[in-house]
Formats: structure tokens, sequence, C-alpha cells
């Protein structure tokens, strides 16, 4: 059996962060000691490292929370998962496209900056006014 701490350094979670998917039902309320300290097994061990990846990959803790729901249920058919993990990579995919062309359109602007005075600075005058922009970036992915 586990101390919170322990969970925490072999998982790489904090603490905090433990108490916090306990409070909202991600994490099962732990055993505790005679003592009123949390005790903690392999499963739950295992349950916080699949939501700490899940995490990593920027899955919601809704979504963790489906997946979680389905991996409890392992007789039930995976296509859940699948689209679960689709609106995961439909996601990504709309961050990467908004990030390329606010890096576009940063590039274009220091590219197109002369280095002069403040008052001549493409960098400012682009900041300044949207309609400068090469590209609609804030709408892109959202």
């Amino acid at each position: 059996m586990l101390t919170i701490g322990s969970l925490a350094k072999k998982t790489g979670t904090k603490v905090q962060t433990i108490r916090y998917y306990e409070q909202i039902g991600l994490m099962p309320e732990p055993g505790r000691t005679e003592g009123g300290q949390r005790r903690y097994g392999d499963d739950e061990l295992d349950r916080l490292a699949f939501i700490r990846h899940a995490r990593q990959l920027g899955f919601s803790l809704e979504a963790i929370r489906e997946l979680l729901d389905l991996s409890d249920h392992p007789h039930r058919p995976c296509h859940e998962a699948d689209a679960i993990a689709r609106r995961q990579l439909k996601q990504v995919e709309q961050r990467l496209a908004r990030l390329e062309a606010l890096r576009t359109e940063l590039k274009r602007m220091v590219h197109e900056c002369s280095g002069g005075q403040t008052a001549d600075c493409r960098v400012l005058e682009v900041l300044r006014d949207h309609s400068e922009c090469l590209t609609d970036h804030d709408e892109i992915g959202a």
C-alpha cells in the first residue's frame, strides 16, 4: 500500500491534484489507516497513471471521465473510446492550424521590421491594427 506522497512520486502527480481527482470522482475514495492516512494500491496507481497520461495527451477531465467509465466496463465495444480519441485529435489539429497561422504571422511581422525607430516599427503597427495581418488567425481552429 502506498501513501499519497508515494503515489504522487511514482506518477509525477502533485498531492493536491490527487486530492482534487478524488473530490471530483476521477479517483475513488482511498482506504485509510486507523490514523486516517490515505492508502493506495496498484489499482489506484494504474488509474492515476491512466489519468495523468490522458491529461498529457490533452484530454479534458470530462473526456477522461468517459474513458475511465469505458475502461471500467471491459466488455463494452471500444467505438466510444475511438470517438473520444477522434474528437481529441480534431481539437489538436485545430490548435496546430491556429499555431501555424500565428507562426506565419509572427515571422512576417519580425521579417518586415526594419529595426529603426518605434514610431515606424512594423511589429507595433501590426499589433495596433489587426487588418494588417495576412491571416484571420483568431478564427482558425476556434
